[in-house]
């Protein structure tokens, strides 16, 4: 299964027998809180609101939402907000998480805590999938938000973390493109050394589940004519499921590219621990924030 847009993923969401529970950590934000309306007269999510409760009560008469008042915690400090939203994960109590009225350092440090966090032992990283105007698919990108400069090892957690994440919205064998601004392995270029490897990895079965191409430039990846133009054959060629990047420079341009330049819309969290952490930025759309909860709720099932 491939999933062409949001359409498709909302409506398999929309299917599930019944809502998941979704924990919002100082949940004092109006953008947030219209997708989790959103969300909640969609059937995708009951949400649990951790925060300062007079200013949440004060938006949910606004949006003329009701929540039970058992699902509303009064933590006004928004620090505490995280730990305690963590904690409820923990608990059992959520299935993901969604950052309100935070700074991405405030809900990361009770995630990421090695006693009562939510780690697994291994890289989290940050997945979104896009989706673009011109390509026949959504299109996962990763890592542009959690690592800065992912070693060999790293960039194979990144991809196992991906796949993993992909295999549980319906895809069977994900397509990896590991790119780079050439095709060929150039000494000189540590990043197309690594893809290569990456690529071999797969080949050994070191990498499962998936295919993986590397080094490949993005044309190449999203484009079969500019594929064929250059004689790279691969089945990931012009059909990627997936853009594996170098760096969070890369991610992070390629990411506002597609959504400022491209006219496409994302969603992504955080993958790698005990339950997704939606880790939207204040300044996101309330709609970025529904397709997030969507993709996180998808992702739980």
């Amino acid at each position: 299964m491939v999933l062409k847009n949001f359409e498709e993923l909302i409506a398999k969401v929309k299917s599930f027998s019944e809502p998941k529970r979704m924990i919002v950590a100082a949940a004092g934000d109006e953008h947030t809180l219209e997708a989790v309306y959103h969300a909640v007269k969609e059937g995708i999510v009951r949400p649990v609101l951790v925060g300062d409760k007079k200013v949440i009560m004060a938006i949910l008469n606004k949006l003329g939402m009701e929540i039970p008042e058992t699902d509303i915690y009064d933590v006004p400090d928004p620090d505490e907000a995280a730990y305690k939203a963590v904690a409820l994960v923990r608990e059992g109590k959520g299935d993901f998480i969604m950052k309100g009225k935070l700074e991405t350092s405030q809900i990361l440090k009770p995630v990421v805590n090695k006693e009562t966090g939510l780690g697994m032992g291994k890289v989290m990283s940050h997945f979104v999938i896009n989706e673009l105007p011109y390509y026949h698919k959504l299109l996962v990108t990763s890592d542009g938000g959690m690592v800065t400069y992912p070693t060999l090892q790293q960039k194979k957690e990144i991809i196992d973390n991906a796949v993993n994440t992909m295999i549980k919205l319906g895809y069977d064998c994900p397509k990896v493109a590991a790119v780079a601004a050439v095709e060929k392995v150039n000494p000189k270029m540590p990043e197309t050394v690594e893809a290569d490897q990456l690529a071999q990895m797969n080949k050994s079965g070191e990498i499962k589940n998936c295919i993986v191409a590397g080094p490949i430039s993005l044309d190449i990846a999203l484009d079969k004519e500019a594929a064929d133009i250059k004689g790279y054959h691969n089945p990931v060629a012009g059909d990627a499921d997936m853009i594996l990047v170098p760096n969070i420079q890369v991610g992070n341009i390629l990411g506002k590219s597609i959504v400022t330049i491209a006219g496409g819309k994302m969603a992504g969290f955080i993958v790698g621990a005990k339950a997704p952490i939606i880790l939207t930025s204040r300044g996101s759309s309330a709609e970025e924030k529904y397709l997030s909860i969507v993709l996180a709720a998808c992702a739980t099932n």
